[in-house]
């Protein structure tokens, strides 16, 4: 796989990850995470210190600029629907016990 492929299979995963986080389907986005994480790294093997491999002409050049704007902005959606969850996972751990013990009792409030 040259460059462009590795980007362009990272972006794919990408959107997955974009799908299974609106989906609540952790399981799913952990393991696109991990793959994309491994593609991730045969790329930066290819691309030592971020310089381009050389492997792609000027339009696959442009063509992974593209890929990784998009990448950032799936990340943007996928911390989006993270997020909520996050901020009542910390609500939950860092609220003092007495709080807790009213949750659990009468129900979990919104964030």
């Amino acid at each position: 796989m040259n460059s462009l492929q590795l980007v362009e299979a990272m972006a794919s995963l990408s959107a997955a990850m974009v799908e299974a986080a609106r989906a609540n389907d952790w399981p799913r986005l952990t393991d696109l995470q991990q793959r994309q994480a491994g593609l991730r790294e045969r790329l930066a093997a290819l691309e030592p210190a971020g310089r381009q491999a050389g492997d792609v002409d000027e339009a696959g050049l442009r063509r992974k600029a593209q890929l990784i704007a998009a990448m950032l902005e799936d990340d943007k959606a996928v911390r989006a629907e993270l997020e909520p969850w996050l901020a009542s996972a910390r609500k939950m751990l860092f609220t003092d016990p007495r709080s807790r013990n009213m949750r659990a009792a009468y129900g979990a409030m919104k964030p």
